[in-house]
């Protein structure tokens, strides 16, 4: 049922990674179609149309996401109001995506990373090879890397690219083997720090009806600061604009003049709704990505990133002034981008000034696309035996991606769950518990997703939420290293854009948002249990083996001394689950009383 051949794509990228020109820059490119028949476009018989599809921060979601991980916000722009309407599901996006492409014989499809990790059960269980072919169904041509792809490791991003069974898991069926993917995977500024090379591809360029494009993938520099130690082991990640610009010189010695980067790193547009005029009012986007569009070379014309899991269409002033577009299309498969322009056959460039994007919604009440339902069907009869045990019962939705505050209903849970299984001499000893936000990949939805029933959390809605499987740590930390960790939360490399820790039950204190940096945390406030915390005695703490190693901008929390190993976060966050609700007893959502927060 899962058997396919290798596409020449396929073959042709396999052969081309092996090539390599000066300075170790790979060139890799598709045949150019037979004939010259592209339809001429509205500036004339010397210009063609040319589309682009581009997806971001997909993270192997299949099936169509729950409560508001699953929706986008419209805007009303004659009233302001907004409203919610229930998004993605692999089967709706290829739908979408086919849609979009009919009339365009130019129509190339492109991913801007994290297509895959922290991915659902449906795709996490089998390390993501769903979500590889769902994405050579859909017809991805190329895709840049993100962070999330390092989750495990750089050999198992090159085996979701090269194909082969997992080297511990092995095969999922019998007598099947996982191909790979058709498209190539780019990660210009990854590179060995045994070769001082890239990893993969740092472009590709793609040849169809007369028009040559170039595509440059990075992902953002910081990785190392978000991916634990051992899934960025023996790499090196370079800075993004230096290395975009690098290659886009590489392409034009090529003769290649449209130009196209694939950046995982993202913003923050002043409205969460997918259609908000971004360049409506002043300063529509914020965040890293400004900075990385202002210096990116003027020769690249459009940037489409992911990262942030925002909607947007803005533009971005280049190096030389000109306008040009920067587009991210939420995440989880909701939206897509649909960027129109026009292809100069006589200069071989984009007209910057043809330019044109929109987000759109891929809407549940369109039809399904067979291929992929069937797709869904083959796997999910090897994942429903595992996915849909029950293991706990929740009174309502209890929020932690779609949770907009700094306290998160389901953190608290998780680090209860953490610290209760911690806490007894023999398995650690926890006296406290931290969880980082970023970690919580989902909510526990009240409404059933399957035929379990209303209030009943499976193991599949469980590793949802908990997807990473991160082994649990206890170390000593004294409380001056308490207080750091606190204050780092607001500062440092957290302090535009803060990560609140989730804390356990009886660790308690005040965020003060009127102060700066550090004196946001009002040091003589924190308490454990009713007590002052003192920063001369020694605490036991249970934090994942991620922010064990720094991770999130927490480099206090490497200091940890007398480490425990304990079981991952999934074990110990169902186990309470299982404990502490029942059919006649189910578990409601915390008080948020932990954080005071003065704004």
């Amino acid at each position: 049922m899962f058997a396919k051949s290798l596409s020449a794509r396929r073959r042709l990228i396999a052969s081309a990674v092996a090539v390599a020109f000066t300075a170790g820059v790979f060139a890799a490119s598709t045949p150019a179609a037979s004939g010259d028949s592209a339809r001429h476009g509205r500036g004339g018989s010397h210009t063609v149309d040319l589309q682009l599809l581009a997806i971001n921060d997909f993270h192997g979601n299949l099936e169509p996401p729950q409560g508001s991980s699953g929706q986008v916000t419209e805007l009303d722009p004659a009233t302001g109001t907004t409203k919610p309407i229930d998004a993605g599901g692999v089967e709706y996006l290829a739908t979408s995506l086919r849609n979009a492409r009919k009339g365009n014989k130019n129509s190339i499809t492109v991913a801007a990373g994290d297509i895959v990790g922290a991915s659902p059960l449906l795709s996490g269980l089998f390390h993501d090879e769903p979500t590889i072919e769902a994405m050579n169904k859909i017809g991805l041509d190329v895709a840049g890397v993100g962070n999330h792809e390092f989750d495990e490791g750089s050999a198992e991003l090159l085996r979701l690219e090269k194909g082969g069974c997992h080297p511990v898991d092995g095969c999922y069926a019998k007598g099947r083997k996982f191909k790979g993917a058709d498209y190539p995977l780019l990660a210009a500024n990854v590179l060995s720090e045994k070769t001082k090379k890239p990893i993969l591809q740092p472009y590709w360029i793609e040849r169809r009806q007369g028009v040559k494009v170039g595509f440059i993938g990075v992902t953002l520099e910081g990785t190392p600061n978000i991916v634990t130690a051992e899934g960025v082991k023996g790499l090196q990640f370079r800075d993004e604009v230096e290395t975009i610009n690098t290659y886009t010189r590489a392409l034009k010695k090529q003769g290649v003049k449209a130009i196209v980067a694939l950046v995982h790193e993202g913003g923050m547009p002043a409205s969460s709704a997918y259609n908000y005029d971004c360049d409506g009012t002043p300063n529509g986007i914020s965040g890293p990505i400004v900075d990385i569009a202002k210096g990116i070379d003027s020769e690249v014309d459009a940037v489409i990133t992911g990262h942030t899991h925002q909607a947007y269409v803005c533009t971005i002033p280049d190096p030389s002034g000109r306008p040009r577009l920067v587009t991210s299309a939420s995440s989880f498969g909701k939206l897509y981008t649909d960027l129109d322009m026009r292809y100069d056959r006589r200069s071989g460039d984009i007209v910057r000034t043809s330019v044109k994007a929109a987000n759109h919604v891929v809407v549940r009440t369109q039809p399904k696309a067979a291929d992929l339902t069937q797709l869904l069907t083959d796997w999910k009869k090897l994942a429903d035996p595992v996915a849909n045990r029950p293991f706990g019962y929740i009174t309502a939705d209890i929020n932690g991606r779609g949770s907009t505050a700094l306290e998160k209903p389901l953190g608290s849970v998780i680090a209860d769950a953490q610290l209760e299984g911690l806490a007894p001499a023999d398995k650690g000893g926890a006296q406290l518990a931290f969880m980082n936000p970023g970690g919580i990949r989902a909510d526990l939805v009240y409404a059933a997703s399957g035929a379990e029933g209303n209030g009943v959390v499976t193991y599949g809605e469980a590793f949802a939420v908990q997807p990473f499987t991160n082994m649990m740590n206890v170390f000593d930390f004294t409380g001056a290293q308490i207080l750091t960790a606190l204050q780092q939360q607001v500062s440092g490399a957290n302090e535009a854009s803060p990560r609140i820790l989730q804390v356990s039950k009886g660790f308690t204190y005040t965020l003060d948002l009127t102060k700066t940096g550090a004196d946001r945390i009002v040091a003589d406030s924190v308490r454990l249990n009713g007590a002052p915390l003192d920063p001369a005695a020694t605490y036991r703490v249970a934090i994942n083996e991620f922010l064990g190693g720094g991770g999130d901008g927490f480099p206090v929390l490497r200091e940890g001394a007398n480490k425990l190993v304990g079981p991952s976060d999934l074990d110990l966050f169902t186990a309470y689950l299982a404990a502490h609700s029942s059919a006649a007893a189910p578990l409601a959502p915390p008080a948020q009383d932990r954080i005071t927060i003065i704004r």
